[in-house]
């Protein structure tokens, strides 16, 4: 067994070391994001973007520190190297996802059925999300929530729950916005029972003559799919109407209101996708829909299963096609190139602003508690098991291994800390990864150029290290430079200039 410090990371690594080795024919999707990030940025590529693709590249380095462990039965090293803890990194992130997991497993009730419902963006505001992903993600998921929460209060009459995970992909990871909610079928009802002084509890039922053979109702899905394309374009206009919406590129001409208007027009006549799905089979469990929904919470929208092979050059991977919502699609291999494989892959890299999962209705922040009390309450009224789950115990993982005899018997000898993002990204570092150190000099040097003219960075450079020489010679004062921005007089920029000379 590992002695000394054990922790999630050595069982990361260890689940890492056999997935690497059970696809050694074939790159991991670190390693392709590592080896294709240089061919798939560039100085127009978004600085959040550069930066994770640069985290990732040094996750598990040498260069982040970690730990050394010696093998007790062939002495040998094997080390354990930092991560670098993107929530977008492949391999990082696993203890987000086990507490979400327990969050959402401790809300479900026994003998409750649970729905999941999927709203999804028609494919023009997909695009359109690229340039505006904080207040569109607000639209998809707040015009979900409402439009459900409203269908559920009118038909039902129960006060309905929800949580949310955001997804931005499809099979293909193209842009394809969709939001899955895990609603309950039951609740507190809103009206009071007779005699009871307080709401009923209340189940979904279908209402005369609904066409549910499969006995499962939660509510109308037209009237659902109507409610929500409303309030999601009623949401739109007002963030246009607020000039929250950024519309450039091939979306320019929507600055003007003739071409908006139709545009908008197009949007309501379009049949919006809100799929209500129920369990697919009568033993399955909510808990199945929350473990699929934590899988993709972190680490991006592919994981290496659905990769088949990889060189460097080329990915292939199997992605689903077809159109019918909910069912079921053949997976076909799609091939691209490396960098255009990243760059896909970039396109669901969310700034922190952005919250993939959210609560709402009695599972809020505020309400969790007492909403909970009252379900128990209820149910226990009716007679009914109304245990809430209990946390399953992490599932036990394989400890560290040897890298050379396999052995499991390591102890700790040695520990490094983990440097700074700062000192760790700096362009000079040689820790950089090199093509993030020339996208930043190329920065810096468009910065200066735009302050003090083409030829300055350059300059000012020659400059430093003539400067450094003749300094360490006991020669000239070190030159002293304008920062952009300041309000200085022409003569004293020349005479700094001249000074400096």
């Amino acid at each position: 067994m590992v002695t000394g410090e054990t922790t999630a990371d050595v069982s990361a690594a260890s689940r890492e070391q056999r997935k690497l080795g059970e696809q050694s024919d074939k790159l991991s999707l670190t390693e392709i994001l590592r080896q294709g990030a240089a061919g798939a940025v560039d100085d127009s590529t978004c600085p959040q973007v550069q930066s994770v693709l640069a985290k990732i590249s040094l996750c598990r380095t040498h260069v982040m520190g970690g730990r050394k462990f010696q093998c007790r039965d062939c002495d040998e090293v094997t080390s354990l190297y930092n991560s670098c803890g993107d929530r977008h990194c492949p391999t990082c992130s696993g203890s987000k996802r086990v507490d979400f997991n327990a969050k959402a497993t401790k809300l479900i009730l026994p003998g409750v059925t649970y729905y999941q419902v999927v709203f999804t963006l028609p494919s023009e505001l997909s695009e359109l999300a690229l340039a505006n992903r904080e207040s569109m993600s607000d639209l998809l998921v707040g015009s979900a929530w409402k439009s459900l929460s409203t269908q559920i209060k009118t038909e039902q009459g129960y006060d309905p729950a929800a949580m949310s995970v955001l997804h931005t992909w499809n099979q293909k990871l193209e842009a394809h916005w969709h939001v899955h909610l895990l609603v309950p079928s039951e609740g507190p009802g809103l009206n009071h029972g007779k005699g009871l002084g307080r709401p009923a509890w209340k189940q979904a039922t279908p209402p005369p003559g609904a066409k549910n053979s499969d006995g499962y109702y939660l509510v109308g899905a037209d009237r659902l799919r109507e409610a929500y394309r409303k309030q999601a374009i009623a949401k739109l206009r007002r963030l246009r109407h607020a000039g929250k919406l950024k519309l450039g590129g091939k979306f320019e001409h929507l600055q003007e209101d003739e071409h908006w208007e139709a545009f908008v027009e197009k949007l309501e006549s379009k049949n919006w996708v809100a799929f209500i799905q129920p369990p697919p089979a009568a033993t399955s469990s909510a808990t199945q829909v929350v473990n699929y929904l934590t899988r993709y919470l972190t680490g991006g929208p592919i994981s290496n299963h659905r990769i088949t092979s990889a060189n460097g050059k080329e990915v292939t991977f199997l992605a689903r096609e077809g159109v019918k919502a909910g069912g079921e699609r053949q997976q076909v291999p799609i091939t691209l190139k490396t960098s255009d494989f990243v760059r896909r892959w970039c396109l669901h890299i969310q700034s922190d602003q952005l919250t993939k999962t959210r609560y709402f209705g009695g599972w809020s922040n505020n309400r969790q508690a007492t909403y909970s009390a009252r379900c128990q309450e209820l149910l226990q009224a009716l007679g009914r098991d109304a245990s809430l789950a209990e946390e399953e115990g992490e599932e036990e993982q394989p400890d560290l291994l040897c890298e050379h005899c396999g052995s499991d018997r390591l102890e700790l000898i040695a520990q490094t800390a983990k440097p700074s993002w700062k000192e760790l990204m700096w362009r000079e570092s040689d820790s950089c990864p090199w093509w993030y150190a020339d996208l930043q000099r190329e920065s810096h040097r468009k910065f200066w150029a735009e302050s003090y003219g083409e030829d300055f960075n350059d300059w000012y450079l020659q400059t430093q290290v003539e400067s450094a020489k003749e300094r360490e010679q006991g020669h000239r004062p070190a030159i002293q430079l304008l920062l952009p921005g300041l309000a200085v007089s022409r003569a004293r920029q020349e005479s700094y200039l001249v000074d400096s000379f």
